[in-house]
C-alpha cells in the first residue's frame, strides 16, 4: 500500500510544474484563441533566469525570491513578445499566428544559447528541503512535498483572480465572447497583453520551480511542450480546472508507467489523449471550440484559377533546367536537388490539405515518416524487394490516414489539429520505444534502392518524375469537381451541405489522398538516405511542413512547392552559421508581419499592382 501511495504523491508533485505551465497556455488560448507553440520556450527561459538568480541571491529567502522573480521576468518577456510579434497578427488567420509563435521559438533558442551557453545547468537543491521523508515506509523527497503544498496555493490564487476580481470577470467574458467585450468599450489589446504576460509568467514560474528536480538545458522547451499540449487538450482548451485535472492524470499515469511499463510510457500518454478526445471531443472540462474570426487559413481574395500561359511557360522552363541538372551539376548538387524535390512533395501534400481543404493538421509527419517506415520494415524484416516495398509505402501511409482521418474529422478547428498531433505523436512513441522491431532511436539502416536505381543520376530522375507527377496530380485534382467540392466545404460547410455535397466524405478522401502523397515522399526519402529514424515522425517535422506552406503562400496552389524549395535552400545556407535559428526565426516573424501572403502571394500582389498601374 505504501508503494502505491508514494507513486501517487510523486505523480502529484510532478503535476505541479506541469499544471503551472499548462494553466498559462490554457489561459492564453481561452482569451486570445492563439495556440502558443512558444510556451515551452518561456518555460525554458524561466529555468535559466531562475538558475542565474539562485546563484546570486543567498539562502532560503533568496531561493524562493529567485523563483518568483524568474516568473515576473518571463512575464515581462512575454509582454514584449506579445506587443512586438503577436499584436500585429491578431487579425490574421489562426495559422499565421501559430507560425509567428514558431518563429519566437527559434529566436529564444539561439538567444538562450548566446547568453547561457550550450552546457546543461544542474539545478541547486532547495535550502531546508534536502533529503527525504518516509511515508508508510516509502521515501518521498522533501521538495516533492513542498510542491504538493505550493501547487494548490497557485491554483487557488488563479481561481481568485479569475472568479473574484474585475480583471477576472473581463477575462472570463473574453473567453466566452471577446467581440462583445470589445463592443462594451474594453481595450482588447491590453487585455490580451495582460493575459499573455500572466500566462508566460506562469510558464516561467513552472520552469524555475522544477530546477531542483531537473535543471536547465536547451532541449527542455520541446520536451515540456508535448506534455503541456497533452494536458491542455485533455483538460479542455481554455479550462483551468481541466488543466489541473489533466496534469494530475497524466503525471500519475506517467509515474506508474515508468514503474510497470517502462517501454510504453510515451505511448500511454498519447493513448490517454486519443481516448479522451474520442469520448469527449472537447476535453474533460472544455467547451466547443469557436473558430477565429478570420478562420484557420483565411480566404483567397480572388478565386484560385488554373495557371495562365505565362505561368505554365515559366514552370516548363524550370522543369527543363531541373531535368538538365545532371549535365552541369555535381553529385552533391543532384543529391541536394533530390532532397528538395522530396520535401516539396511532402509540403505540397500538406498544402493540398490545408490550403484547398482548410484542414490544419499538426501531425502530417505521421504519413511521411510512416511511409518511410513501411518500406524500411518490409525490407528489414521480410526481405521484400525494393520495388514492392516502395509501392507499399504510400499505400500503408494512406491506410493510416484513412483510419486517423475518420476519427479526427469528428472534430474541427484547433481540436482537429490537436488530435492529428496526438496520433502523430502516438506513432512516433511506438516507433521510438518498440526498439526490437523499429530499431528505436537507432533507426533502420541499409535501406538502399535496387541496383538499377543506385546511380545518383538515375535516382534523381526517378524522384523527379514521381515528385513532379505527384504535384501535378494534386493541381489537377484541385481544379476537378472534387477539388471544387473540397473548397466549397472549406468556405461554407452549410451551403455545401445544402447543395448535396457530403462534406465529411469529401474531407476524408482529401485527408487520405494527402496521406498517400506524403507516404510517397517518405518512400522516396528512405531510399535516398538509406536509413530512417524516429525524428522523421516528430512534431518538428510537421512544423517544418507548416512553415513551408506558410512561406510559400497558403492561398496559392504553388505555395507548398515554392515554400519547400525556399526553406531547404535557406536552411542549407543558414545552418552553416552558429546562430542560424535566430536568423531564420526573425525571417519567419518578418514574413508573418509584413508579407503574410507568402512568397508566391507577395509576388502576385506586386505583379497585379504593376498591371493596374500600367492600365
Amino acid at each position: 500500500m505504501g508503494f502505491y501511495v508514494a507513486q501517487i504523491l510523486t505523480g502529484l508533485a510532478n503535476a505541479g510544474a506541469l499544471f503551472m505551465v499548462a494553466s498559462g497556455l490554457s489561459l492564453i488560448f481561452g482569451v486570445t484563441r492563439i495556440v502558443n507553440f512558444a510556451h515551452g520556450s518561456f518555460y525554458m527561459i524561466g529555468a535559466y533566469i531562475g538558475y542565474t538568480l539562485m546563484q546570486t541571491l543567498p539562502g532560503a529567502i533568496g531561493f524562493w525570491s529567485a523563483i518568483l522573480l524568474a516568473g515576473l521576468a518571463v512575464g515581462l518577456v512575454g509582454l514584449i513578445v506579445e506587443v512586438l510579434v503577436l499584436r500585429p497578427v491578431y487579425k490574421a488567420p489562426e495559422l499565421f499566428q501559430l507560425v509567428a509563435t514558431f518563429g519566437v521559438i527559434l529566436v529564444i533558442q539561439d538567444l538562450t544559447l548566446m547568453i547561457w551557453g550550450p552546457e546543461d545547468l544542474l539545478g541547486p537543491r532547495a535550502p531546508g528541503l534536502r533529503g527525504v521523508v518516509h511515508i508508510m515506509g516509502e521515501p518521498i523527497p522533501k521538495y516533492d512535498i513542498a510542491l504538493l503544498v505550493i501547487t494548490p496555493f497557485v491554483a487557488l490564487g488563479l481561481w481568485y483572480v479569475i472568479a473574484r476580481t474585475r480583471i477576472g470577470i473581463l477575462v472570463r467574458a473574453a473567453t466566452q465572447d471577446r467581440e462583445m467585450v470589445g463592443a462594451l468599450g474594453v481595450n482588447q489589446a491590453w487585455l490580451f497583453t495582460g493575459v499573455f504576460a500572466l500566462g508566460t509568467a506562469l510558464a516561467g514560474l513552472g520552469g524555475a520551480l522544477q530546477l531542483p528536480k531537473g535543471g536547465a538545458d536547451l532541449l527542455m522547451d520541446f520536451n515540456i511542450l508535448t506534455a503541456v499540449f497533452v494536458v491542455v487538450v485533455i483538460g479542455g482548451m481554455g479550462s483551468l480546472p481541466g488543466a489541473y485535472l489533466a496534469a494530475v492524470i497524466i503525471s500519475v499515469v506517467n509515474v506508474f508507467g515508468v514503474t510497470f511499463l517502462p517501454q510504453s510510457t510515451l505511448v500511454l500518454i498519447f493513448l490517454v489523449m486519443v481516448l479522451v478526445l474520442m469520448i469527449r471531443p472537447y476535453g474533460l472540462l472544455g467547451r466547443e471550440e469557436v473558430a477565429g474570426e478570420h478562420g484557420q487559413v483565411g480566404e483567397p481574395e480572388v478565386p484560385i484559377q488554373p495557371a495562365g500561359r505565362r505561368s505554365r511557360a515559366l514552370v516548363a522552363v524550370g522543369l527543363l533546367v531541373l531535368a538538365a541538372l545532371p549535365l552541369y551539376g555535381s553529385s552533391f548538387i543532384q543529391v541536394l536537388a533530390t532532397d528538395i524535390m522530396i520535401f516539396c512533395l511532402f509540403a505540397a501534400s500538406l498544402h493540398f490539405l490545408l490550403g484547398t481543404g482548410g484542414l490544419v493538421s499538426f501531425g502530417h509527419a505521421a504519413y511521411f515518416g510512416g511511409g518511410a517506415y513501411v518500406a524500411a520494415l518490409l525490407i528489414t524484416h521480410a526481405q521484400t524487394p525494393m520495388e514492392l516495398a516502395f509501392l507499399l509505402a504510400p499505400i500503408g501511409a494512406g491506410l493510416a490516414a484513412l483510419i486517423i482521418g475518420w476519427i479526427c474529422l469528428r472534430l474541427t478547428g484547433v481540436y482537429f489539429a490537436m488530435l492529428t498531433l496526438a496520433f502523430s505523436q502516438l506513432l512516433w512513441s511506438l516507433v521510438f520505444q518498440w526498439g526490437d522491431v523499429t530499431g528505436g532511436d537507432d533507426g533502420l539502416v541499409n535501406i538502399w534502392p535496387a541496383d538499377w536505381l543506385k546511380p545518383t543520376t538515375i535516382y534523381f530522375y526517378f524522384s523527379l518524375i514521381l515528385c513532379v507527377g505527384g504535384i501535378l496530380l494534386m493541381r489537377h485534382i484541385a481544379h476537378s469537381p472534387f477539388g471544387y467540392s473540397l473548397r466549397a466545404a472549406r468556405d461554407s460547410e452549410r451551403r455545401a451541405e445544402a447543395t448535396g455535397i457530403n462534406t465529411r466524405h469529401v474531407r476524408w478522401m482529401a485527408f487520405c489522398f494527402a496521406g498517400v502523397l506524403a507516404g510517397l515522399a517518405g518512400g522516396l526519402f528512405v531510399f535516398s538516405k538509406g536509413s530512417i529514424f524516429p525524428n522523421e515522425l516528430e512534431i518538428a517535422r510537421s512544423f517544418d511542413a507548416l512553415i513551408v506552406v506558410f512561406l510559400g503562400g497558403v492561398k496559392t496552389l504553388a505555395g507548398g512547392v515554392v515554400g519547400g524549395a525556399f526553406f531547404k535552400g535557406v536552411e542549407e545556407i543558414l545552418t552553416r552559421f552558429e546562430y542560424w535559428r535566430l536568423a531564420f526565426g526573425l525571417l519567419i516573424i518578418l514574413v508573418v508581419t509584413f508579407a503574410p501572403q507568402g512568397i508566391v502571394g507577395s509576388i502576385r500582389k506586386i505583379f497585379d499592382r504593376k498591371v493596374e498601374t500600367r492600365s
